[in-house]
């Protein structure tokens, strides 16, 4: 069992700050994350804003020089995204910086790499209270293709309608990549305005994680992080979970040859939750690994599908599953994939397959934790859910899950949503 060294988390002045000293990392990484409420107004602006803050700032004003800074730190790697995790959003930027202690030359290499990093967060390029103007147009363009390229990955684009349709009257429904109507609105000023408010509200969670000094590295922290801000550290965790009264069938038509069959239900449960774990276990056994029921039974049993599977949205109570079919087999494809979530409700599964899959669950975790940001991907879940675990006890408590726990997990979960895109003037 790997050890995993305790995270020491401190409330700091307009942030708050994750250490997490280890050996085992050869560099040092960085990741700053930003979380606020989904709301639609913003999803356009915090789709771009990060991939313009990454280009340029005052002391290195063109993507050129700012790649070349970084590049001059021992290839210091800079990166950044916007995700939905639950009702918020999370903007992460994360750099991984070479540990100096492994350099022949005595260079602060951490402090140079962060006095970039608070530059990209703090001192972005700006003229005239915007944005620089042509490379704000060239990420709106980036961002355009983004969003049209869904429609042409028939799997993304289904799995976006199946939460349009599911999650209708949710934040949780609003596209990651914003809107082809609020983009081509948007100027460089009004991001800019938008990035004000980002900067100074948004709840800001910064880790570092490798072999360092702590109480310098902190110092260091303080020094580039610290700001006049919101020190609310409330989460909101207000996730509205509607009853599924009675589940939804939608069927959409499109320029394809295989049948996209997605399907929703709700689990009310999320990361925190008691019998989250078992869960994982129930997910495991489903459709989440080639051994599970959906691949056995869809794909290998009765080849009706190209591909099988599920997963869980932790922070949302969602279990998706997703199925590439013929168009013709829709029907037959359906009652089986729901005959499967039957046969987890009767228990139709060994105390055998229970714990493999539990190790299977295990290799995948402490997998997930081997690198420095999946590690913090991890930590991270227990902020957003206000539910504190030791990485360790994550562990333990998927080792304590029992068949019957599978199985009143299963009780649980409720369909909600089934979506089929299929051809058009397709046979049904």
């Amino acid at each position: 069992m790997m050890k995993i060294n305790k995270e020491k988390m401190l409330e700091k002045k307009g942030y708050r700050l994750h250490i997490l000293p280890s050996k085992k990392y050869k560099t040092i990484n960085i990741v700053a994350k930003f979380k606020s409420d989904l709301k639609k107004e913003w999803m356009t602006k915090r789709a771009l804003l990060p991939m313009v803050l990454q280009k340029a700032t005052q002391n290195h004003p063109g993507p050129r020089q700012l790649q070349s800074a970084l590049e001059n730190l021992y290839g210091t790697i800079l990166s950044s995204d916007g995700t939905k995790k639950g009702e918020n959003h999370v903007i992460s930027f994360r750099m991984e910086v070479a540990n100096e202690a492994y350099l022949n030359d005595q260079t602060p290499l951490l402090e140079e790499a962060l006095r970039i990093f608070h530059d990209v967060l703090f001192n972005p390029k700006i003229e005239n209270g915007a944005f620089d103007e042509k490379i704000f147009n060239r990420e709106k363009q980036t961002l355009e293709q983004k969003i049209t390229s869904i429609k042409d990955d028939k799997m993304s684009y289904a799995n976006m309608r199946l939460i349009d349709n599911m999650c209708k009257e949710e934040p949780y429904s609003y596209h990651v990549h914003g809107y082809p109507e609020d983009l081509n609105k948007l100027t460089a000023a009004d991001l800019y305005e938008y990035y004000q408010s980002f900067i100074k509200n948004d709840l800001l969670d910064v880790y570092v994680i490798g072999d360092f000094d702590e109480s310098g590295t902190e110092r260091l922290m303080d020094k580039y992080f610290t700001r006049e801000s919101s020190n609310d550290t409330t989460i909101s965790n207000s996730s509205t979970v509607p009853k599924v009264e009675e589940s939804q069938e939608i069927i959409e038509e499109d320029e394809l040859n295989q049948g996209k069959l997605h399907m929703g239900f709700r689990t009310h449960t999320t990361f925190g939750d008691n019998d989250y774990y078992a869960l994982q276990i129930f997910n495991g056994l489903f459709g989440g690994f080639p051994s599970s029921k959906l691949f056995m039974n869809v794909r290998e049993k009765h080849s009706l599908a190209y591909y099988a599977a599920s997963r869980f949205e932790s922070h949302k109570g969602l279990l998706l599953v997703f199925s590439g079919i013929a168009p013709t087999d829709y029907d037959q494809a359906k009652t089986i994939i729901l005959e499967q979530v039957e046969a987890m409700r009767k228990g139709e599964f060994s105390e055998e397959e229970v714990e493999q899959t539990k190790e299977l669950v295990i290799n995948q975790l402490l997998e997930t934790m081997d690198s420095a940001q999946g590690l913090i991907e991890i930590l991270y879940h227990q902020v957003l859910s206000g539910h504190m675990i030791e990485a360790e006890e994550l562990v333990n408590n998927i080792r304590y899950v029992t068949k019957q726990n599978v199985v009143d997990m299963a009780a649980k979960i409720e369909l909600d949503t089934i979506y089929f895109l299929t051809s058009k003037g397709g046979e049904q």
